[in-house]
Protein backbone atom coordinates (compact mmCIF):
# COMPACT_ATOMS: atom_id res chain seq x y z
CA UNK A 1 0.00 0.00 0.00
CA UNK A 2 1.31 3.42 -0.89
CA UNK A 3 2.43 5.76 1.90
CA UNK A 4 2.27 3.17 4.65
CA UNK A 5 3.65 4.43 7.93
CA UNK A 6 4.58 2.22 10.84
CA UNK A 7 3.31 3.37 14.24
CA UNK A 8 5.76 2.82 17.09
CA UNK A 9 4.39 1.85 20.49
CA UNK A 10 5.00 5.28 22.00
CA UNK A 11 2.67 6.93 19.48
CA UNK A 12 -0.13 4.50 20.31
CA UNK A 13 0.42 4.91 24.05
CA UNK A 14 0.28 8.71 23.85
CA UNK A 15 -3.06 8.44 22.04
CA UNK A 16 -4.49 7.12 25.33
CA UNK A 17 -2.27 8.96 27.84
CA UNK A 18 -4.29 11.60 29.66
CA UNK A 19 -1.20 12.84 31.57
CA UNK A 20 0.33 14.19 28.33
CA UNK A 21 -2.50 16.26 26.78
CA UNK A 22 -0.47 17.88 23.98
CA UNK A 23 1.11 14.62 22.84
CA UNK A 24 -2.21 12.85 23.30
CA UNK A 25 -3.94 15.29 20.95
CA UNK A 26 -1.37 14.77 18.18
CA UNK A 27 -1.27 10.98 18.53
CA UNK A 28 -5.00 10.52 19.01
CA UNK A 29 -5.52 12.32 15.70
CA UNK A 30 -2.93 10.13 13.93
CA UNK A 31 -4.53 6.97 15.30
CA UNK A 32 -8.10 8.06 14.53
CA UNK A 33 -7.15 8.88 10.95
CA UNK A 34 -6.06 5.27 10.45
CA UNK A 35 -9.30 3.95 11.91
CA UNK A 36 -11.18 6.24 9.50
CA UNK A 37 -9.10 5.10 6.52
CA UNK A 38 -7.46 8.50 6.00
CA UNK A 39 -3.93 7.19 6.74
CA UNK A 40 -2.25 3.87 5.99
CA UNK A 41 -1.17 2.76 9.45
CA UNK A 42 0.91 -0.32 10.15
CA UNK A 43 1.72 -2.09 13.42
CA UNK A 44 3.48 -5.32 14.28
CA UNK A 45 2.59 -8.06 16.72
CA UNK A 46 5.48 -6.78 18.85
CA UNK A 47 3.95 -3.29 19.09
CA UNK A 48 0.52 -4.70 19.92
CA UNK A 49 2.01 -6.68 22.81
CA UNK A 50 4.00 -3.68 24.03
CA UNK A 51 0.88 -1.52 23.82
CA UNK A 52 -1.17 -3.86 25.99
CA UNK A 53 1.59 -4.08 28.58
CA UNK A 54 2.12 -0.30 28.69
CA UNK A 55 -1.59 0.46 28.92
CA UNK A 56 -1.99 -1.85 31.90
CA UNK A 57 1.33 -1.33 33.68
CA UNK A 58 2.20 2.31 32.93
CA UNK A 59 -1.13 4.02 32.31
CA UNK A 60 -3.02 1.80 34.77
CA UNK A 61 -5.80 1.12 32.27
CA UNK A 62 -7.87 -1.90 33.28
CA UNK A 63 -6.86 -5.10 31.52
CA UNK A 64 -10.35 -5.30 30.00
CA UNK A 65 -10.14 -1.76 28.57
CA UNK A 66 -6.59 -2.40 27.30
CA UNK A 67 -7.85 -5.58 25.66
CA UNK A 68 -10.59 -3.58 23.90
CA UNK A 69 -8.05 -1.05 22.62
CA UNK A 70 -5.64 -3.68 21.30
CA UNK A 71 -8.43 -5.85 19.85
CA UNK A 72 -9.80 -2.73 18.15
CA UNK A 73 -6.56 -2.34 16.22
CA UNK A 74 -6.26 -6.07 15.54
CA UNK A 75 -9.83 -6.30 14.24
CA UNK A 76 -9.71 -3.09 12.19
CA UNK A 77 -9.44 -3.57 8.44
CA UNK A 78 -7.79 -0.14 8.24
CA UNK A 79 -4.72 -1.16 10.25
CA UNK A 80 -2.19 -3.36 8.49
CA UNK A 81 -0.65 -5.90 10.85
CA UNK A 82 2.81 -7.34 10.15
CA UNK A 83 4.86 -9.96 11.99
CA UNK A 84 8.45 -11.02 12.39
CA UNK A 85 10.01 -14.43 11.98
CA UNK A 86 13.31 -16.14 12.75
CA UNK A 87 15.06 -14.59 9.72
CA UNK A 88 14.11 -11.11 10.90
CA UNK A 89 15.51 -11.97 14.34
CA UNK A 90 18.82 -12.91 12.68
CA UNK A 91 18.88 -9.61 10.78
CA UNK A 92 17.98 -7.68 13.94
CA UNK A 93 20.84 -9.32 15.83
CA UNK A 94 23.25 -8.25 13.10
CA UNK A 95 21.87 -4.69 13.10
CA UNK A 96 22.21 -4.57 16.87
CA UNK A 97 25.85 -5.58 16.66
CA UNK A 98 26.83 -3.54 13.61
CA UNK A 99 24.99 -0.28 14.36
CA UNK A 100 24.76 -0.53 18.15
CA UNK A 101 20.99 -0.32 17.90
CA UNK A 102 18.64 -1.52 20.62
CA UNK A 103 17.51 -5.06 19.84
CA UNK A 104 13.73 -4.54 19.91
CA UNK A 105 14.04 -1.39 17.79
CA UNK A 106 16.10 -3.43 15.32
CA UNK A 107 13.35 -6.07 15.24
CA UNK A 108 10.79 -3.38 14.39
CA UNK A 109 13.05 -1.89 11.72
CA UNK A 110 13.80 -5.24 10.10
CA UNK A 111 10.11 -6.21 10.22
CA UNK A 112 9.31 -2.94 8.49
CA UNK A 113 11.95 -3.46 5.80
CA UNK A 114 10.80 -7.04 5.19
CA UNK A 115 7.34 -5.57 4.45
CA UNK A 116 8.71 -2.70 2.33
CA UNK A 117 7.78 -0.02 4.86
CA UNK A 118 10.39 2.68 5.34
CA UNK A 119 8.64 5.36 7.44
CA UNK A 120 7.97 5.20 11.16
CA UNK A 121 6.09 7.56 13.45
CA UNK A 122 8.04 7.60 16.69
CA UNK A 123 9.32 9.87 19.39
CA UNK A 124 12.39 7.63 19.56
CA UNK A 125 14.41 9.36 16.84
CA UNK A 126 17.94 8.70 18.06
CA UNK A 127 17.67 4.91 18.19
CA UNK A 128 15.87 4.44 14.87
CA UNK A 129 18.14 6.86 13.00
CA UNK A 130 21.02 4.46 13.67
CA UNK A 131 19.35 1.87 11.47
CA UNK A 132 19.84 2.21 7.70
CA UNK A 133 16.76 2.21 5.50
CA UNK A 134 14.35 3.73 8.03
CA UNK A 135 12.92 7.26 7.79
CA UNK A 136 11.93 8.59 11.20
CA UNK A 137 9.00 10.98 11.52
CA UNK A 138 8.61 12.57 14.94
CA UNK A 139 5.07 14.00 14.97
CA UNK A 140 5.95 16.31 17.86
CA UNK A 141 8.40 18.37 15.79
Amino acid sequence: MKDEIFYDTNILIYAYDETEPEKRSVCKNLVEEVFKGKRNGVVSNQVLGELFRALVEKLKVSAQDAKSIVYGIIDSVNWKKINYNENIIKKAINVTIEFKAKFWDAVIAETMKENEIVKIYTENEDDFKKIPGIKVINPFK
